[in-house]
């Protein structure tokens, strides 16, 4: 098929270098003239493992190209995603200004029947939002289609072209028909192609990561607790995974979430409920659970150290808000370095991909360092923030003899407590004894 995505940020460049590898003549496009420039040179504007290989592959077999012609692309393509962004609004609600204008930009360039895809993530009713704004501005026949991503940064090229499901929404047999054969190479090991009205696609996706973010936040109000009673989180997390209802994913302690998705979309959710009159106070207590998480390693550094951290030296491993991103979006370090410089403390951090997206966030109010032990010379104490693969497994004898003291504050549980004691370390963690 011929298709074309507009907009080259995360989901945008994904989904259309999948597309492009699995055979169909795909155009990228984007209003932001330098960035397309960036992409014909080969140059790809975030981290995601695989993707460059992907996009500069598919470039070079004539599959993938990018513009700024949204006009001239549009006309002559099958199927169009929307893929721009939905920041949040003020009370918290997606601003749909990007993808309504797409849409109004698609009407205007269509030029034969074509399926219009959301791709962007969005609240309930807008499929119906863009099919009226394109039926303004055009007599073409057209159908919109919701389908909604579900791709983890980090492992999004695993999650676009090996899904645990795909959900189209639609009432149209033809639109029906054509999504169901663009997605045929992604679902050849019998994962389902869900079919079903487009508020209920819609309301799948923020309702999906809702859930997640109520799993990591409940699991966080566990840790605490643990601390409290004297139980060990690692036994209750590994007690509770092991019944077959409930399993191990997203049970895992730690500093909060962050990203672009899951706190937007978990406003999102409670924004579109309280438009209809309905209160989700679940997920405002898992939003103030997340909140609190973000502040708990600082606190815990403040109840060690005293009030103030003028003239401490603290190292930090991890910036991004998850491994094998370089995405800062509401990442949980950004919070916990500001509370840490707020309290007078100098900071030396290490992130293996995130240092450019690090520095438009504390500019030169932090030092960056080459590598972890670099972060760690000299410090008073070491934050572990980001779980990525690389400090699971450090030379202990070798951090201990060049931190100025030995001590660990680790929000992500990467380590033994009693092992940690036994090297010489003070070690604080969550939920743990």
């Amino acid at each position: 098929m011929k298709i074309s995505v507009i907009g080259t940020g995360y989901v945008g460049l994904v989904a259309g270098a999948c597309f492009a590898d699995s055979g169909n003549d795909v155009v990228c496009v984007d209003i932001n003239a330098e960035k397309i420039a960036r992409l014909r040179a080969g140059e790809v504007p975030i981290y995601e493992p695989g993707l460059e290989e992907l996009i500069v592959r598919n470039v070079r077999e004539g599959r993938l190209s990018f513009t700024t012609d949204l006009a001239g692309t549009v006309g002559e393509t099958q199927v169009v995603f929307i893929a721009v962004g939905t920041p949040e609004g003020e009370s918290g609600d997606a601003d749909l200004s990007y993808v309504l204008g797409a849409a109004e930009a698609i009407g205007r360039a269509l030029r034969q029947y074509t399926v219009v895809v959301d791709k962007s993530t969005v609240p309930v009713g807008t499929a119906e939002r863009v099919r009226r704004t394109i039926a303004a501005v055009t007599r073409v026949e057209f159908d919109v289609v919701s389908n909604p991503e579900f791709l983890k940064e980090g492992a999004a090229i695993e999650d676009f072209t090996r899904p645990d499901r795909v959900v189209i929404g639609t009432d149209s047999e033809r639109a029906r028909a054509i999504m169901a054969d663009l997605h045929a190479p992604f679902v050849r090991t019998g994962k389902p192609l869900l079919f079903m009205d487009a508020a209920s696609a819609e309301l799948t996706k923020y309702a999906a990561n809702a859930m997640l973010a109520t799993r990591i936040s409940f699991m966080n109000d566990i840790a605490c607790l643990c601390e409290k009673v004297g139980a060990d989180v690692e036994m209750v997390r590994r007690g509770m995974g092991a019944d077959k209802r409930i399993g191990h994913s997203f049970l895992f302690p730690g500093v909060g979430y962050g990203g672009s998705c899951f706190p937007k979309d978990v406003k999102a959710l409670g924004a579109t409920a309280r438009e209809v009159g309905v209160e989700l106070d679940l997920l405002r207590a898992v939003e103030r659970t997340n909140e609190r998480q973000k502040r708990l390693l600082v606190h815990k550094a403040l109840r060690h150290f005293g009030p103030s951290l003028e003239g401490r030296q603290l190292g930090v491993w991890g910036l991004s808000f998850k491994p094998r991103t370089d995405d800062m979006r509401e990442a949980p370090s950004v919070e916990i370095i500001e509370g840490l410089l707020a309290k007078g403390a100098r900071i030396i951090a290490h992130d293996p991909v995130a240092t450019a997206s690090a520095r438009r966030v504390f500019g030169n109010r932090i030092t960056y360092a080459p590598g972890p032990y670099a972060a760690a010379e000299g410090a008073d104490a070491l934050f572990i923030v980001t779980e990525w693969n690389e400090f699971r497994h450090p030379d202990f004898e070798r951090l201990k003899h060049i931190m100025k003291t030995p001590l660990i504050f680790d929000g992500r549980n990467l380590f033994e407590p009693e092992r940690m004691r036994a090297r010489g370390f003070t070690y604080f963690c969550l939920g743990r004894g």
